[in-house]
């Protein structure tokens, strides 16, 4: 008894070619450079100089430059924007919601991602002109209400307060003293909360101008 056997071919594996270098090269390195000035204009020169909080000068650099990357690369694929931006969105949710961060660091946060986007995304039929009036806008903005409109800007703290027999309207100036005595602030204003008398404590929210305290990490809650 005779066996037979029958080959079928394969199809031959598809040639992937590799593109060494093309003209997109000088328009990355252009719109990298303007979006690292951008950047540093406002990170290093207009959030630095007023906070003082270098652990975000990490995050932000690398956020900005990273989402750049990122929507640049999508531009040039077939893939979806929508869902590029959703990704990186979903990355800084599950990386801010492990610490909190304030409204203020997120608002730059944000900033800092929307630049980086229109910066990378901006198409053929957006001119030079028309990136300059976007960038140029958004710094300007950012450093009249950092610096020029909202120069004053009330910050809170919240105390738990054991001197529960100055908590009273009447004693209000007492506690007021004592409470600036014994931060080093110099409070606006006071506002008592939750009173626990079993404990003889209450929680008492202090308003003060974080700009205008000797220490400059007395506005974070």
């Amino acid at each position: 008894m005779m066996m037979t056997f029958e080959l079928f071919a394969l199809p031959l594996a598809k040639t992937v070619s590799l593109t060494w270098f093309n003209t997109d090269f000088y328009t990355l390195v252009m719109r990298l450079m303007i979006n690292l000035v951008l950047l540093t204009i406002i990170i290093r020169y207009l959030y630095y100089n007023k906070t003082k909080r270098k652990d975000y000068l990490f995050t932000y650099y690398l956020i900005g430059t990273i989402t750049f990357f990122l929507c640049f690369g999508l531009k040039k694929l077939d893939i979806d924007t929508g869902m590029g931006l959703g990704l990186f969105a979903i990355f800084g949710i599950i990386r801010y919601r492990t610490d909190a961060i304030e409204i203020k660091e997120m608002t730059y946060l944000f900033l800092i991602i929307g630049i980086s986007v229109v910066n990378a995304l901006a198409s053929n039929q957006v001119s030079i002109s028309e990136m300059a009036v976007i960038n140029v806008t958004v710094v300007i903005m950012t450093y009249i209400l950092e610096y020029k409109w909202l120069v004053k800007h009330e910050t809170r703290k919240t105390i738990n307060y054991e001197r529960i027999d100055l908590i009273i309207p009447e004693k209000y100036e007492a506690m007021k003293l004592d409470l600036e005595k014994r931060t080093g602030l110099a409070i606006n204003r006071v506002e008592v909360g939750k009173i626990d008398f079993l404990n003889d404590t209450a929680q008492i929210r202090i308003y003060y101008y974080a700009d205008e305290q000797t220490f400059s990490d007395y506005h974070i809650s």
